[in-house]
């Protein structure tokens, strides 16, 4: 076994122990609401928006986007689940603002193994293969947080399975300070009708 496996079934087992009645918390969100962020390891949804188990659904891929599956867990979330407000949370400092789709689609053509970035930009260190099937995807890279924020609102609004009733928030989370900066131009895109 790796390291990393050992740990995690050491802190699972720690975590059974005091599992406790979270076993009977039902399935639809508590405090009926739904997050779409990013999955960025610094951002820690349940302490930033004070969420406990059972409180919220978090949706989380790379950047906070409003990509097509993510739309889909949103609207299975409100659908099946209850949720009735819905926010969206990019990140300061994301890495989905570091490269383009042209970069990740040459990188994926030299090969699949980890890249290196440096002042230069990035760099593939891999020996190959590659791969081309990464022509294919839009890999919903960041040029401007607010405007990425504001895109991923009316993205959301506009979805013809979206109801107008549910409200859409837009919000930054600033990874040096912990707050949520909200994005007005993406709150007033989400409202309620």
């Amino acid at each position: 076994m790796s390291k990393i496996l050992d740990e995690v079934l050491a802190a699972n087992a720690d975590y059974v122990q005091n599992f406790g009645d979270k076993g009977n918390l039902a399935l639809p969100p508590a405090r009926s609401f739904a997050i779409l962020t990013c999955m960025d390891a610094r951002l820690d949804p349940a302490k930033y928006a004070g969420l406990a188990e059972g409180d919220a659904h978090v949706i989380r891929n790379a950047g906070g986007r409003a990509s097509d599956d993510a739309i889909r867990s949103l609207v299975i979330s409100y659908k099946l689940l209850g949720t009735r407000e819905w926010f969206v949370i990019h990140h300061t400092n994301c890495g989905m603002e570091l490269f383009t789709d042209e970069i990740m689609r040459d990188l994926l053509a030299s090969s699949l193994e980890t890249a290196t970035i440096d002042a230069d930009g990035w760099h593939d260190i891999g020996t190959g293969p590659g791969s081309s099937e990464g022509q294919y995807t839009d890999w919903l890279t960041i040029k401007d947080q607010a405007q990425s924020i504001l895109s991923d609102v009316q993205r959301i609004r506009r979805h013809p399975l979206v109801p107008k009733n549910i409200p859409i928030y837009g919000y930054l989370y600033d990874v040096k300070t912990g707050s949520l900066i909200e994005i007005p131009e993406a709150t007033t895109a989400g409202k309620a009708q």
